[in-house]
């Protein structure tokens, strides 16, 4: 059974999985600029390359927390469509009964269409460098595992690559890396330090995740990403790794053969 990747844009994509369909990070808003408290104005550049309807349906939602970017306005009305959404409690407290709030290294299941179970595992992310991450909020990754599919890392806005060698040393080696790029920063926070894994970051994680392919989001359609999928996509090639990077233009879709 292939797994299906389809990137929607920014940090969001659905992964066609052990006959679930999965979406990341929902993001529908158009184009336009916001108002963060501690960002400023954060730029949308791109509107998302598919509507919620065009999607079709999605079984599972992993929202890894609610900054802007990552769920915005369009993204917290889809959060109401989907059965099973899995997201940090505080988010989780400003919904329905579908939306589970997680804390990190709780488990819940889903069933797996051919029999047996969906786990999905909250698992650390920080948003930033010391002092950074917890003034911008709680951030969650997920682990994905189920029996007969491959195991899925999905990192949300994690930075850090001492987050990754401690998933790593509970969970890897892991099959699929969805890695959240692109260098996010603004000039305003922490000296313009990274607030996501820059693409060397993402490099170092896949080797010590032992990812068999990366899937890298998060890296169009914002003005503070400052990095994208042409470099990323050279970076791995240069280092020998070009066969495992997945690097996709928003509406584009590939089957990983996993």
């Amino acid at each position: 059974m292939s797994t299906k990747v389809t990137l929607v844009g920014g940090p969001t994509a659905v992964l066609d999985l052990a006959g679930l369909r999965i979406i990341t990070d929902p993001t529908f808003d158009p184009p336009q600029v916001y108002h963060h408290p501690i960002a400023g104005d954060v730029v949308k550049t791109t509107g998302p390359a598919f509507t919620p309807e065009e999607l079709g349906t999605i079984d599972i939602a992993l929202a890894s927390h609610e900054h802007i970017d990552n769920l915005d306005m369009a993204g917290r009305e889809f959060l109401n469509t989907v059965p099973h959404v899995f997201t940090t409690t505080e988010v989780a407290d400003q919904f329905g009964d579908n939306v589970t709030g997680l804390t990190e290294y709780t488990s819940q299941s889903v069933p797996l269409p051919h029999g047996g179970e969906l786990t999905v595992t909250a698992v650390p992310a920080k948003h930033g460098p010391e002092g950074t991450w917890q003034a911008l909020g709680p951030v969650i990754g997920f682990m994905l595992t189920g029996p007969g599919m491959p195991s899925v890392y999905v990192s949300g806005d994690n930075s850090q690559v001492e987050v990754i060698s401690e998933i790593a040393e509970k969970f890897g080696p892991v099959d699929i890396a969805v890695l959240f790029v692109g260098g996010a920063k603004f000039d305003v926070i922490a000296e313009g330090s990274y607030i996501t894994l820059s693409n060397e970051r993402a490099l170092e994680a896949a080797k010590i995740l032992g990812a068999k392919k990366v899937i890298a989001v998060h890296e169009d359609s914002w003005q503070h990403f400052s990095q994208n999928a042409s470099e990323i996509r050279d970076l791995f090639e240069d280092d020998g790794l070009g066969d495992i990077i997945v690097a996709l233009k928003p509406g584009e879709s590939v089957e990983l053969g996993i």
